[in-house]
């Protein structure tokens, strides 16, 4: 039985506290950091329990307006600002809506509202979602008011992608690349029969399933393209014994085809003695004069013991 629409639910506009950064090694002001060199950023805080919860983020073309999704069924909105040295110095009040599925239910459906990255692509915000795993196209401008227009085949079979490990990551892969805009998923932690992460091309001339190999203790949390095609996968490690950790790794744009077992080189690597907390999201963000920025989001779980932290990078090639 079908559950009944909900209705359309009002935009929560929350105000944001924000907090500098200057160095991302606690003690140290060093600043190069594998292939990335530390630019800045914020711990967020608010008065609205709202706040929190953010898996993955999109900047705009402008480069300051971003669009990003929790996973508790919600878009979020809003943009940065920036110093007189050009780091980020804080976030405008966010505008936060609830995420609207097909059937038009919203959060309170938390079981199919499980939104874990988001990406753009001509007219389209691309949703992934995990538990009832999906990739669900909404229309822009106006997802925030609308139902999905469609819903993308992800090929791999949902029996095999576990229940809360599932569609972490959805990227759109730029045009002149060798997957010519194909859209790409890669799972959190599911397996195909060869032990690898089950990802997939949705669509384009390199269409169809392949596998991640698995940085064990690490599981993939989000990802975005770079220019020239390559994907920057985010991954997180969780341990009573290590603690909490993540690293990006750069997968050659060229090696994902059908049937490939994907790999690369880890550019960054990060654990608590470094300015890091859930970490969840991952956006690459271009420059007009060839400067390539990553920004990293983390998810704080609604958890006072959790931070809501935004991290920008340049990519030193």
């Amino acid at each position: 039985m079908q559950m009944a629409a909900a209705p359309l639910q009002a935009q929560d506009i929350i105000p944001v506290k924000s907090r500098q950064i200057a160095n991302f090694k606690i003690g140290s002001d060093r600043k190069l950091f594998g292939k990335l060199e530390f630019v800045g950023g914020i711990e967020m805080s608010s008065s609205n329990p709202l706040l929190g919860a953010i898996s993955s983020i999109r900047f705009r073309p402008d480069r300051r307006s971003f669009l990003g999704v929790m996973d508790t069924g919600h878009w979020v909105e809003g943009a940065i600002r920036r110093d007189d040295k050009g780091r980020i110095a804080g976030v405008s009040d966010l505008a936060v809506t609830s995420i609207i599925d097909a059937a038009g239910r919203t959060e309170q459906a938390k079981e199919l509202m499980d939104c874990e990255s988001v990406a753009l692509r001509a007219a389209e915000v691309l949703v992934s979602c995990e538990r009832v795993h999906r990739v669900d196209a909404y229309p822009d401008p106006g997802f925030a008011q609308s139902r999905p227009i469609t819903s993308l085949p992800i090929l791999i079979s949902p029996k095999s992608l576990r229940g809360n490990r599932g569609l972490e990551t959805v990227a759109v892969s730029p045009r002149d690349s060798a997957l010519a805009g194909g859209v790409v998923i890669v799972s959190e932690l599911s397996f195909d029969k060869a032990g690898h992460l089950y990802a997939a091309v949705l669509d384009g001339p390199r269409k169809g399933i392949f596998g991640v190999v698995q940085k064990v203790p690490f599981a993939v949390t989000d990802g975005a393209f770079l220019p020239n095609g390559d994907l920057l996968l985010l991954e997180r490690r969780f341990s009573f014994a290590e603690g909490l950790g993540m690293q990006v790794r750069r997968i050659p744009g060229d090696a994902i085809k059908p049937g490939a077992a994907v790999d690369g080189e880890v550019i960054l690597q990060a654990d608590m003695g470094y300015q890091i907390d859930n970490m969840e999201g991952l956006d690459v963000v271009p420059g007009p004069d060839g400067d390539i920025r990553v920004v990293l989001v983390s998810d704080d779980n609604h958890s006072i013991l959790e931070r809501n932290l935004m991290l920008e990078f340049r990519l030193v090639e």
